[in-house]
């Protein structure tokens, strides 16, 4: 990952327009936010107006104070022209006050209070404009996860066999999070900031259209600024989040498996691949904070010359009369406010293209091939008693490369079918296919007459058992883990379930019983004993079909004739799939499949195929051998 150059967004625009339509259900709350921000900002920028009129009352007492002995304000200004010139004149002139007549704090103290009151209202509007704002976003995020949850429950296994887990992983969770914080930090930001850009326009534009087609040259600059940086950053952001995965995918499957790195005194080769993904996620996350941060000094820069640029032709307004010093106060006031949210707008940027980032690859997720649709009208048999028959069946993984082609099979109800063969022969995928997982790419499956592919999934694997070789039990107790094969299961139900599968003989060892607390990883049980759990779970379930792959592969010998014997009896009446590597485990085998390369290239019982001398024969062999060799 370290060595790969950052990936472009695929469609900013497009995922940002996206984004912002899982929005629509919240119009209300929306336009709660956008009104209450109106008078938020609305309140906030008139202020500086009406205290810039405390400002010229409070000029207006020091002038009427400094002629004193004028009756009219035109005595006055012709005293300033002959006291200081055209220039002082002017100023007098540009302001309102009565000659001899000092402050008047009762008026200057009203328009304080106006002001006070109008920040007060406007703090007010923000604060639930805020409340409105978070309950959207995060309904909204709540909305999203739901819609993820309900999606992966929808995608074949194919794609979790090409998606590594913590890669799923870290799209549901520090994706989504990152939207839900994106959102949170920008989106009340830029719709105030949007709102004080138009209303501080409105009001610059009243107190002097100069200043205000003045104070406008810095916004194509800083448009310029923005996009510049942003395109630049934006490649840095996916890049960023991408690495997240790919180290996040690393240190779950080291976690998991720290025990064979351990054996195989691979530490250090974790700890270089953990070196070079945390060095990838820290150069593009640099690069990304970095190049969007420029946006923010940047930004203030231009504000920083706009409000020099302002001050200084405001102050020849003023000393013209054009201009009194309040109207100048308050449109220094607004030129910082005008100049502050294109500021943070740009800023957000970084914000902004992290979310959308996230969100693209949340939206890939979203957005790949689901397994087929359940059918609108589905069949199911009359009767489940467990007849299977393969019809012609041909599976492929890649389009190109074929694996099982014209697979022919019939199982009569109550029949042990082992199925046997060399690694990648097909046996698990036969089963894959039964179950459903992937869907035939020619011909049918049937169950008891009836097409699987026209049944549903949940009806399907509801009559269908299985054990798989690889266990997996759920945080919670040993009860709870049995009682997951079968729902409402009671406690005597558990217990004789755990019996038939010989759980309950070390289950009675435990301080806790069948409520000994285990974690996912099985912590404080055997991989043997997580197996024997995992059979009990089958018992309980009672299933018209058993598919075991390889279920007894990780208990002892002794523990392993107690199984055989158990499955005979759970197999009495029910068809059964069972994938055997140790051939001696299916000698009782009604019917034995030898799969080679897709295809079935033996069948029959023991005893016929071993005096047929084929496939068959040689792999018992080569066991007996081996078996033999492992003795001297």
């Amino acid at each position: 990952m370290g060595g790969q150059g950052a990936e472009k967004s695929m469609d900013f625009k497009g995922s940002g327009k996206r984004l912002l339509s899982l929005m629509r259900p919240q119009r209300k709350l929306l336009a709660g936010v956008l009104a209450l921000g109106t008078l938020s900002i609305g309140c906030a920028v008139t202020g500086p107006k009406i205290l810039g009129n405390a400002t010229d009352l409070i000029v207006a007492g020091v002038m009427g104070k400094q002629f004193p002995h004028a009756a009219t304000k035109a005595q006055a200004v012709e005293q300033a022209r002959q006291a200081g010139g055209s220039k002082l004149a002017d100023l007098v002139s540009a302001t309102d006050f009565t000659p001899g007549q000092g402050m008047d704090f009762d008026a200057i103290g009203t328009v304080l209070l106006w002001v006070l009151a109008i920040y007060v209202a406007s703090a007010v509007f923000g604060i639930i404009q805020g409340r409105l704002a978070t309950t959207a976003i995060q309904r909204t995020v709540y909305r999203l996860r739901q819609d993820v949850e309900s999606k992966i429950a929808r995608l074949p296994l194919s794609y979790f066999d090409k998606q590594p887990r913590g890669e799923v992983l870290s799209r549901v969770t520090n994706d989504i999070d990152n939207i839900g914080q994106s959102m949170q930090q920008t989106m009340g930001q830029v719709v105030n900031s949007l709102l004080t850009i138009v209303g501080v326009l409105a009001m610059m534009f009243w107190i002097s259209p100069l200043l205000a087609v003045i104070a406008l040259i810095s916004v194509p600059l800083s448009v310029v600024v923005a996009t510049k940086v942003g395109k630049r950053a934006q490649p840095q952001f996916v890049a960023q989040w991408r690495t997240t995965g790919a180290l996040n995918a690393h240190i779950e499957e080291m976690y998991t498996g720290h025990a064979l790195v351990k054996v195989f005194g691979r530490q250090q080769e974790a700890a270089e691949i953990f070196r070079k993904e945390n060095e990838a996620l820290a150069a593009s996350s640099f690069r990304a904070q970095f190049i969007s941060g420029i946006i923010q000094p940047a930004m203030m820069l231009i504000g920083n010359l706009n409000y020099v640029l302002v001050a200084v032709v405001g102050g020849l307004r003023v000393a013209s009369g054009a201009l009194s010093i309040g109207d100048v106060q308050a449109f220094i006031q607004y030129s910082r406010q005008f100049s502050q949210p294109l500021t943070q707008v740009a800023s957000m940027a970084n914000l902004v293209q992290s979310g959308v980032a996230s969100a693209e690859r949340v939206f890939e997720l979203l957005d790949a091939p689901e397994q087929s649709a359940e059918p609108a009208m589905p069949e199911r048999p009359a009767e489940i008693a467990g007849r299977v028959s393969f019809e012609d069946v041909a599976f492929r993984y890649e389009l190109e490369k074929p694996l099982i082609e014209g697979l022919s099979l019939k199982v009569e109800p109550g029949q042990t079918v082992a199925i046997v063969g060399p690694t990648g022969a097909g046996k698990t995928t036969l089963v894959n296919l039964l179950m459903r997982f992937y869907e035939v790419s020619g011909g049918r499956i049937n169950l008891d007459g009836v097409d699987i592919a026209a049944m549903s999934r949940e009806e399907l694997r509801a009559n269908i058992g299985m054990v798989l070789q690889d266990t997996w039990l759920f945080g919670g107790t040993i009860a709870d883990n049995i009682a997951y094969g079968a729902d409402g299961a009671t406690r005597e139900q558990v217990v004789e379930a755990a019996k038939a599968a010989h759980v309950d003989r070390f289950v009675r060892t435990l301080p806790d019983g069948y409520d000994t607390v285990i974690d996912d990883e099985g912590t404080g049980v055997s991989a043997g004993e997580k197996q024997l759990i995992t059979i009990a779970r089958a018992f309980l379930a009672q299933p018209s079909i058993l598919v075991l792959d390889e279920a007894t592969s990780s208990v002892d010998t002794r523990t392993e004739v107690l199984i055989q014997r158990a499955m005979a009896r759970l197999r009495t009446g029910r068809t059964s799939f069972v994938i055997a590597h140790r051939l001696s485990t299916i000698r009782d085998a009604d019917l034995i499949l030898v799969m080679e390369n897709g295809a079935i290239v033996e069948q029959g019982s023991h005893d016929d195929l071993i005096t047929a001398e084929g496939a068959y024969h040689r792999l018992y062999q080569a066991q007996f051998a081996q078996a033999v060799a492992e003795v001297d």
